[in-house]
């Protein structure tokens, strides 16, 4: 599945809530330019929120990447999520709504995966995590 080129990627580097709104509104933005309805609008950006934040609340910084991808007839956009933080011990168990290391809701990886039409993720011990979603336009 080919995706556009690295110059195509829009890179937002997260270390705080400012960048946590830049990454949401770049994601917005660019998912606007593919002619994403509103409402799928609002739950691409609240998944880029979601994916943010954890990188500030578990591994102090990251980036988020996003891109265009094309497959077929389909066209859609990507979030990459990738920090060096801690990783995730075990990412079943944080896939579970209602789960949280750090006092929260625990909605956060599982409602992402659950706004987006695609959900991988990637994390080792010590060794940081990457999660990649995809929402396609319908």
């Amino acid at each position: 599945m080919p995706l556009t080129s690295k110059r195509d990627e829009i890179r937002t580097p997260i270390s705080s809530d400012f960048d946590i709104v830049k990454a949401r509104q770049r994601g917005r933005e660019l998912a606007a330019t593919l002619g994403f309805p509103p409402t799928d609008l609002a739950l691409i950006a609240t998944a880029i929120s979601e994916l943010a934040r954890n990188i500030v609340r578990y591994a102090d910084r990251g980036e988020i990447i996003l891109s265009l991808v094309e497959k077929g007839e389909k066209r859609g956009i990507v979030v990459v999520a990738r920090d060096d933080g801690p990783g995730i011990p075990d990412i079943e168990l944080a896939l579970q709504d209602g789960f949280s290391t750090s006092g929260s809701l625990g909605l956060g990886l599982p409602g992402c995966r659950r706004l987006m039409d695609e959900f991988d993720i990637n994390s080792r011990n010590g060794m940081g995590t990457i999660i990649t979603v995809k929402k396609w336009l319908r």
